[in-house]
């Protein structure tokens, strides 16, 4: 297996949780294996998670995001750990997305092109969602919105692929040897990191 660079973000809000030792497990798996890594807590960081004008004025990024910015481009494997929350992404996280995935940076629009250039190619990404629902029903009775919104309507549009995704649930009422097989789960998820579709740039 060859050693890559992963920046992996633990995008729970709150400070504890299983969600924190589910990037725990999954952290200490990828250094045992030779991995490269950069951890960001969420939480920990420091900006203003709005857009307030949209793309229409660039709304300077404080230097927590100049920072992630540049791990992001430093990365080879991207890995998000959050929450399902109202079927979707934590606040949190859908801030951070839409401040650090800008026009120039994440893609671009050319002149005569229907969809974005991809400026993020090269790199590959893996979600670990937490949910109270079982991952049955959120993926086929409620079509798995968070899931579509960050594989396909984000990331992938932004080139990173492939992109993995682990659901991990009910965490509610689980007990604590569930707790410990969907440990393991995640930590194995560090021994099989996925081979970028395309260049990067």
């Amino acid at each position: 297996m060859t050693a890559k660079k992963i920046l992996v973000l633990l995008a729970h809000p709150a400070s504890s949780g299983f969600g924190r030792a589910l990037g725990a497990a999954y952290c200490e798996r990828a250094r045992a294996a030779g991995h490269e890594l950069r951890v960001v807590t969420l939480q920990a960081l420091g900006f203003d998670p709005l857009l307030h004008e949209g793309y229409k004025v660039a709304q300077p990024l404080e230097p927590d995001l100049l920072e992630l910015q540049q791990s992001i481009l430093w990365a080879e494997h991207l890995v998000f750990v959050y929450p399902i929350w109202w079927g979707s992404l934590p606040a949190l996280l859908k801030g951070l997305l839409d401040r650090v995935l800008l026009p120039g940076f994440a893609f671009r629009y050319e002149e005569g092109d229907r969809l974005p250039k991809k400026l993020l190619a090269g790199r590959s990404a893996q979600l670990v969602m937490t949910m109270d629902s079982p991952p049955w029903y959120y993926r086929w009775i409620a079509r798995a919105p968070g899931l579509h919104e960050m594989k396909t309507a984000t990331l992938e549009l932004c080139g990173i692929a492939p992109v993995k995704w682990t659901m991990i649930g009910p965490v509610i009422g689980s007990s604590d040897a569930q707790r410990a097989r969907w440990l393991a789960e995640v930590a194995r998820l560090a021994l099989a990191v996925p081979q970028a579709k395309h260049r990067r740039r």
